[in-house]
């Protein structure tokens, strides 16, 4: 039997990591405005654990009371249990954390939730889906980094495709509602892929907050790319279909949905 191929809306969300520091509550208010855009991406880099610092607590409590939409926290940092309460204080609704950071994963995924928090987990391009094999029960969010981190602008690795849709296959065969999020080089020549392999959510720096043109112009042409099909039918999304779509079929389906996509 064939798989059935549903609707599923692949969730944006914005990183303030690229918009403009000088007039951040600008661009924040233009985020709160946009429909097409979902969530906020806060990264915070602790030069230990990728080169680069960004984005402290100050900064995080003097955005946050204006974001109007749901916030998720990116600690690139080690020594994250830390962290757990500040980030829960300043009311972070989800705290993403590196498995390559944690060598006590689980009890820091179960002390994220025990703080109030919905519980992420990111993987660097070089680590294997598996490994959060005997955490997924714990697990909220799914971070598939699909650039190295620790800076804005990188270009998306292609050789990663196969990843997020074993990600994919690995959350729908475990039943898991956890959101499959991939971050890093996410734009308008790569979301088709990318929404494809079965994210459900992209997380967009440059092609939103970093670029001249319009927020909303910028929205829809990320939302041609991203609203696409995928799925065989089951709650967690698309691991028949979009394991089975190669790029030659993702380049055609994002040309024939186009239009489609607009309205999602």
């Amino acid at each position: 039997m064939q798989p059935v191929r549903r609707r599923r809306r692949v969730a944006i969300s914005a990183s303030i990591l690229s918009a403009d520091f000088a007039n951040l509550g600008r661009g924040i208010d233009a985020v709160n405005r946009e429909p097409g855009v979902d969530s906020f991406h806060v990264d915070v880099m602790d030069g230990l654990f990728v080169d680069a610092i960004s984005l402290g607590q100050p900064v995080i409590a003097s955005v946050r009371g204006r974001m109007r939409k749901p916030c998720n926290v990116h600690l690139m940092a080690v020594g994250v249990d830390k962290h757990i309460a500040s980030m829960a204080a300043l009311r972070a609704d989800s705290l993403t954390v590196h498995y390559e950071a944690c060598p006590h994963l689980h009890a820091t995924l179960d002390r994220i939730r025990a703080a109030g928090m919905k519980a992420g987990v990111a993987l660097n391009p070089h680590t294997p889906v598996d490994a959060l094999q005997h955490v997924l029960h714990l697990v909220d969010i799914v971070c598939i980094m699909t650039v190295d981190p620790g800076a804005s602008g990188k270009p998306f690795i292609e050789a990663l495709l196969p990843k997020i849709r074993r990600a994919r296959a690995m959350l729908d065969e475990a039943g898991s509602a956890a959101v499959l999020q991939v971050d890093g080089g996410v734009n308008q020549a790569t979301a088709a892929r990318v929404a494809l392999a079965g994210a459900d959510e992209v997380v967009i720096g440059s092609a939103l907050l970093g670029t001249s043109r319009p927020l909303g112009d910028a929205v829809a042409a990320l939302r041609a790319g991203c609203s696409l099909f995928a799925g065989n039918g089951g709650e967690g999304g698309g691991k028949a279909g979009a394991s089975q779509q190669t790029d030659e079929h993702a380049a055609i389906n994002a040309s024939s949905w186009r239009s489609e996509a607009r309205g999602l």
